[in-house]
């Protein structure tokens, strides 16, 4: 177990300095200069001897090669650089925006989890084929609704038709009403949809049917026998979908106007701060990573045959 850690934790830095390795190319060869755009300001006065200190002062001057080399070893130190717009410290940001996108994502999958849930679960209780059938149909519709559409959308219906959840200047948890369901929606589809195939498949497994046979009802078995073992399908696509979960919350905060690294994102593409979008990228990789590797060590809890198989295979 120990090396079959040791290797998967291995991969995870692989793909954290892959990561790193091809946003900072790709951001390089982007047209346009974020020292420039601030500092050529014509209101701001500075001659081109003083903007030539400032591109100094921010390493712009030396080769690509070496801001590779100091951009890594700043960021293996975890000093994630300056912002060239803001005029602080990248970490100092992240600090700021970093807790409000956190709380819409983990409220955002706790409310895709419970629908996922629900439209799996239902689906399978009800006795009535016409129900069951428009249940599983939903997971479909949802997801193939665009997340910025759907914020509208609800912004249009619940704040301006209906007037039942202000937009402007709401409450602390009533601007969260519309953020959650816009991010949760889309998510809670594919988590429903290998649920319900799950659940399907582990029902036709003989330990189902000598269950039913020693005289369990259908929602017992479905609870106690047949969700445990449907749950392991679904964990890993969850752990999948957490990168999307990310793209969602950011697309969420810019239709919604709220505060965090959506925001910081949208700002820091138009100035063209690469210190800040480089930033957002490692920490997006490092937190799809992380939730990635708990999925992976989550199993040989939930599955006692995959723990003996790991075993073997280290």
């Amino acid at each position: 177990m120990t090396r079959y850690l040791a290797k998967r934790i291995g991969q995870a830095v692989l793909v954290l300095w892959a990561t790193f390795t091809l946003s900072f190319i790709l951001l390089q060869v982007l047209p346009g200069d974020a020292i420039l755009i601030k500092f050529q300001n014509p209101d701001m006065g500075l001659s081109p001897a003083q903007i030539a200190d400032m591109r100094a002062a921010y390493g712009a001057n030396v080769s690509l090669w070496q801001q590779y080399l100091h951009a890594l070893g700043n960021v293996l130190r975890g000093d994630l650089g300056y912002s060239i717009q803001a005029g602080v410290p990248v970490t100092r940001l992240l600090a700021t925006n970093l807790p409000a996108t956190l709380q819409l994502a983990v409220l955002g999958f706790s409310l895709a989890l419970i629908l996922a849930l629900a439209i799996a679960f239902l689906s399978n209780l009800s006795g009535f084929g016409g129900l069951r059938s428009a249940l599983q149909s939903l997971p479909s519709l949802f997801v193939s609704v665009p997340t910025f559409w759907l914020g509208i959308v609800l912004i249009q219906v619940f704040s301006f038709q209906l007037k039942l959840i202000p937009v402007i200047n709401p409450g602390e948890w009533e601007g969260l009403i519309l953020p959650i369901v816009t991010l949760a929606v889309p998510i809670s589809a594919p988590l429903a949809q290998i649920l319900i195939r799950s659940i399907d498949q582990v029902q036709t497994q003989p330990f189902v049917a000598v269950a039913r046979a020693k005289g369990a009802s259908r929602s017992g078995v479905l609870w106690r026998h047949v969700a445990r073992n449907a749950m392991l399908p679904a964990l890993t696509i969850a752990g999948i979908l957490f990168g999307e979960l990310i793209a969602g919350a950011l697309i969420t905060e810019t239709v919604f106007g709220r505060s965090g690294l959506g925001q910081l994102t949208l700002q820091a593409v138009l100035n063209q701060d690469v210190a800040v979008l480089q930033a957002i990228v490692v920490i997006s990789a490092a937190a799809f990573v992380t939730i990635n590797l708990l999925v992976d060590l989550l199993f040989p809890l939930l599955d006692p045959r995959l723990k003996t198989q790991t075993g073997a295979a280290v």
